[in-house]
């Protein structure tokens, strides 16, 4: 809808973003996790729970207590499914895990569908339909899930029976119902938009591409592209491969004797059909030979995520596996870990610093890391690498070896009183083929780790001056003081996925920000068009958490402002700016505000076309270059106002539309407005009818103009 009093219309992109940032109050935090691929990883990362346990006198070491775990039963049937059996009667409950054995395989252009294929099993039957499973479930109190490596189900003993006519109508009589596959490609087309601008999924992106290569399992990033490419017939063609009997495990835990498993195996999936194995292939990774910086850039963005990091050819059962965990407990493993200490007690540049070192049958990895504000970012790139270079040269003392030792001991003994944990490491002997008896001794061999052992081991897999620097943060304000680490005084630039980028395109000559920003204003109509304009009212909406949401801007003579936010039907919040003052009011209560960076951002926002008074009202421009946006090549403008707030503009070089914008709201905050689907209103005024916000909420929002 425009409405149009005495002139044109146009959209403000400042006034939005304060509305956004209103409903980013609203919602829940966005969190990140990132999962581990191996048992030790998790381990490790236990420890940063209880690491304050540490005490300032460390007791003397006793014996390694002696560990008594419950020995499973095993036995295969006719179809070459392997089961394993762990007897626990403390609770009527059983549970039931089936793993699949095949290694990652590569998904090239279609990165995702091994995961979907998992996922989609528990979607539909040629019995049931999705609600008539998970009301099946429900109704018995059970958990049933699947994935690409398998399926779990639990219930209690009495509902056995029934569990287990629910797994076998999962695992055999899947339809990969269409409706299912298009919700769950649009899901994940939806994590994927919202991690491209969070620095943590960012960071691990480059970080597996970097360490593996992305023409290896471990290495491949998924992007909506991807998801795009996937078809049902991948899923049948991965479920018919590779969920076979001879490529699998199956785990019964719990109040079950082994007769009784021994029956239901028979039972249940006896009839489940081998098929000829179809190999995976092992690929080579290649490891850094020297130390190299690789950025991925953040416009605007006041914090680095740093992470030092690299693959390791740590094999499960190693000898070095248990003193490599003393050592990386010793570096990031805690509270009480050097790296912790260092960054954040003694220099106070992060609220935590972490590492780990993990073990795997095909290719393990390094990597400490922290996230820390941006003048501090080379400065803990070196403490970083200062306390990797002290391990190795540098005796660790007896009684903080001691200390660490008596720690992991602790965890040790408590993770056995879950039998899922003694279940795993029966799973782990059979699967890597290790000693029967590896973690019946494991505290004797963690007694055993002497300091000789801890320096051996950090001059094998701790390497400084070998290792993929990951830096995710502000170009601009980073990248140059980190060529100091670089082996070959080159950075490397990836973007959100892990794709090499470049940013090396010249700059004409005659070209300068305030040609640029000039350029702009001609492309949506010119200065004569745009002065004429002195009222304006838009409406937008969008889709928001499964509610309409709806937005009503009004301006009025370049100083007056007002805005109405609405979700389904029910105005929310208004913001009104009368020249003097602004109010804002929402759920039965009223504010004035009459000055600080609200204020400043409202009253800014009732300017119809900011661009056309920058630098008569003290904004600077400094263009810093070409960039590549989503496919297309942009200046990039940076844009300080009078009172030194920071935005970044890229207009696009072949039509001269300003296509992103970024900036930061608050601190730790970084906000990205996309462009597009630029159309001429009445009187010629092109105006984007499609904005995307990302960063503020913990999905992307496109807004359409109405």
């Amino acid at each position: 809808m425009y409405t149009m009093k005495n002139s044109k219309s146009y959209i403000t992109r400042i006034g939005m973003l304060a509305m956004l940032a209103f409903l980013c109050t609203k919602c829940s935090p966005k969190t990140t996790s990132t999962a581990m691929s191996d048992d030790m990883a998790k381990e490790d990362m236990a420890t940063v729970v209880d690491a304050q346990a540490f005490r300032s006198e460390v007791p003397p070491a006793g014996p390694a207590p002696e560990i008594n775990i419950g020995e499973a039963t095993t036995f295969d049937l006719d179809n070459g499914l392997k089961v394993i059996v762990v007897e626990n009667h403390k609770i009527p409950q059983v549970s039931y895990q089936v793993s699949l054995i095949n290694d990652p395989i590569l998904e090239g252009d279609k990165v995702g569908y091994t995961s979907m294929a998992g996922d989609i099993l528990s979607r539909g039957t040629t019995t049931k339909s999705k609600a008539d499973i998970d009301l099946a479930v429900d109704f018995i109190g059970a958990t049933l899930n699947t994935s690409g490596s398998g399926l779990f189900a639990s219930s209690l003993t009495k509902h056995q029976d029934k569990l287990l006519q629910l797994i076998a109508d999962v695992m055999y009589n899947p339809v990969f119902p269409e409706d299912e596959f298009e919700k769950m490609k649009t899901q994940m087309k939806s994590g994927i938009e919202s991690n491209k601008a969070d620095p943590q999924a960012m960071s691990s992106n480059v970080v597996s591409a970097v360490n593996y290569g992305t023409d290896h399992p471990y290495g491949e990033v998924q992007t909506t592209e991807a998801i795009d490419n996937i078809t049902v017939a991948d899923l049948k063609g991965y479920y018919d491969t590779y969920f076979v009997p001879n490529n699998a495990f199956l785990i019964v835990v719990g109040d079950i004797s082994p007769d009784d498993a021994r029956q239901q195996a028979e039972q249940y999936f006896g009839k489940w059909k081998r098929k000829p194995l179809k190999p995976t292939s092992k690929r080579n990774v290649n490891f850094p030979q020297s130390s190299e910086v690789k950025f991925a850039n953040k416009d605007a963005a006041v914090q680095s995520v740093v992470s030092v990091t690299y693959p390791v050819d740590l094999p499960r059962g190693s000898d070095d596996v248990i003193p490599a965990r003393v050592l990386n407990t010793i570096l990031g493993g805690g509270f009480s870990s050097r790296l912790f200490q260092n960054l954040r007690e003694d220099k106070a540049y992060t609220y935590g610093s972490y590492s780990s070192l993990s073990q795997d049958h095909i290719v393990g990895s390094f990597s400490a890391g922290a996230s820390v504000r941006n003048e501090v970012t080379d400065s803990a790139v070196q403490e970083i690498l200062y306390e990797m270079e002290r391990l190795r040269t540098e005796p660790v003392p007896e009684e903080e070896l001691t200390g660490i030792k008596n720690f992991i001991t602790g965890g040790f003994a408590r993770s056995l009183e879950s039998p899922q944990t003694v279940a795993r490491f029966a799973y782990n002997i059979f699967r890597y083929d290790l000693p029967k008896d590896y973690y019946q001794t494991y505290l004797q061999r963690l007694s055993a780790v002497t300091v000789d052992d801890i320096m051996r081991v950090a001059n094998t897999y701790i390497r400084p001056d070998q290792a993929n620097i990951v830096v995710v943060g502000n170009k601009d304000e980073v990248a140059e003081n980190l060529l100091r680490f670089d082996g070959d005084g080159e950075i490397e630039f990836f973007d959100s996925y892990g794709n090499a980028v470049s940013y090396d395109a010249a700059l004409p000559e005659d070209v300068t920000a305030n040609q640029i920003v000039e350029d702009y204003l001609d492309a949506i109509g010119g200065r004569t068009v745009i002065q004429g304009i002195s009222n304006l009212m838009t409406s937008m909406s969008a889709s928001l958490m499964g509610q309409e949401m709806s937005i009503t801007s009004y301006q009025e003579g370049d100083n007056k402002f007002a805005m109405s936010f609405g979700m389904g039907g029910t105005v929310m919040q208004e913001q009104v700016y009368d020249g003097t003052k602004v109010r804002m009011s929402g759920q039965g209560q009223n504010q004035i505000v009459e000055e600080g960076d609200l204020y400043d951002e409202i009253v800014a926002g009732a300017v119809i076309v900011p661009q056309k008074k920058y630098g008569d009202d003290g904004t600077t421009l400094d263009l810093s270059g070409i960039e590549d946006v989503e496919g297309a090549k942009a200046y990039k403008v940076m844009v300080t106002s009078a009172s030194g707030k920071k935005t970044t503009e890229y207009y696009a070089v072949d039509n001269a539309l300003l296509i992103r914008t970024v900036n930061s709201p608050k601190e730790g905050m970084t906000v990205t407005t996309d462009y597009s689907d630029y159309k001429a209103i009445e009187g010629g005024l092109m105006m984007p009818h499609v904005t995307k916000v990302s960063g503020m909420m913990p999905i992307p929002v496109e807004m359409k103009l109405t």
